[in-house]
């Protein structure tokens, strides 16, 4: 997720905390559940990262609000002083959901950072901005945001929002992997999409798909999300013979997926959620050197010169079709498409980030950040 993407990557800059949700009091204080007595741990998974998950004392609460904000502080204050202990004298407060606002009043810290890389009411209808997010956006001393459409919406209540659009693993993705095992089985041309199985997929044009064409492998690779209300579409597409789920993979297993499809697919379902989304897989898949077809997402149709865009199932057959020609695998188009996706390396994101951090803390240069400045 952008969030594991940008604050990994922050920590080359500042002293990253990454803080855990916590857990339903039950879980941690019931003899039978797996949770049982556990207690806080701070795991440094790097020089500068260190991800904290509360135990038993700081457990979430949700018939209270009262003992909920108590928790919560706590928590906050834990992490504070593990950065404080560190070395840290100057503290950035980096939300990423108005869900947690409260953070704003319960610890102390010397600027706050609203990161927004999705439309969180998740409605297919357009809704108004949440009142608690509105707050939030107010308050907040940088915000920012990951398309064009969430800048329209939410960037006209902070006069410090920037847009940094959501990138890619440039060298994992670019650099060439064997051709995974279960995928070698399935039968050429492979038509693959990467990513979680959603309801947000139009998955009854991937069902026109797999009829119209049944010569074609449709490669779907990645966990299964909520598909609420299309199960029995989900269902159909499964059985066709020309369908192949091959499930979860590791993160760093995926571009080896990516790289042996020989056309990628971003089919989503166009309406008021989807065109706020930055899809993830853009420049994944680009970084791949794939040839690609996509729903005309606002955020996708900025690179139409290196995706083709489909509205119809006759343009997505003929767009598809015209993917797998020998040019569109040559090496002219594959540098073509890996010269814009290194353009959205989430390092480089990262670095804009981190400058945003320092403008706000009235520092000059992010050799500043591991020696005063931390994250939480």
């Amino acid at each position: 997720m952008p969030r594991q993407q940008i604050l990994t990557r922050l920590a080359h800059y500042f002293d990253v905390v990454w803080v855990n949700p916590p857990k339903n009091w039950r879980q941690y204080w019931t003899p039978a559940a797996p949770s049982f007595l556990e207690g806080q741990e701070f795991a440094q998974l790097a020089p500068q990262f260190t991800v904290m998950t509360p135990g038993k004392l700081r457990p979430r609460f949700y018939s209270s609000d009262r003992l909920r904000r108590f928790t919560f502080s706590r928590m906050l204050a834990d992490a504070r002083r593990y950065l404080q202990r560190r070395g840290a004298r100057r503290i950035v407060l980096h939300l990423w959901r108005h869900d947690f606002l409260d953070a704003l009043d319960l610890v102390p810290h010397d600027i706050s950072c609203y990161h927004i890389d999705d439309e969180y009411s998740f409605s297919t209808v357009d809704l108004p901005n949440h009142p608690l997010e509105v707050e939030l956006l107010r308050r907040a001393d940088q915000v920012i945001v990951h398309s064009a459409r969430l800048l329209e919406k939410k960037g006209g209540i902070n006069p410090h929002t920037t847009l940094v659009p959501n990138g890619v693993d440039y060298a994992g993705f670019a650099a060439p992997q064997a051709e995974p095992l279960d995928l070698a089985s399935v039968p050429r041309p492979r038509i693959g999409y990467a990513g979680v199985i959603k309801k947000q997929l139009d998955l009854a044009l991937l069902v026109r798909l797999a009829h119209a064409r049944p010569d074609w492998s449709l490669v779907m690779v990645g966990p299964m999300g909520n598909v609420s209300g299309k199960e029995q579409t989900l269902a159909d597409l499964r059985a066709l013979p020309n369908v192949h789920f091959l499930g979860t993979k590791r993160l760093d297993a995926l571009p080896g997926y990516v790289q042996h499809m020989d056309v990628c697919l971003m089919c989503y379902e166009i309406n008021d959620y989807t065109k706020y989304i930055y899809p993830l897989k853009l420049h994944e898949y680009l970084a791949a050197g794939r040839p690609s077809v996509a729903s005309p997402i606002e955020a996708v149709l900025d690179h139409s010169d290196v995706v083709v865009i489909a509205r119809t199932a006759e343009e997505w057959l003929s767009g598809i079709a015209g993917s797998l020609s020998p040019s569109a695998s040559g090496q002219a188009e594959v540098a073509r498409r890996q010269a814009r996706a290194r353009l959205y390396d989430w390092g480089a994101l990262a670095e804009v980030v981190a400058k945003l951090m320092l403008e706000r803390l009235g520092s000059r240069h992010p050799s500043w950040a591991s020696r005063e400045e931390s994250h939480a």
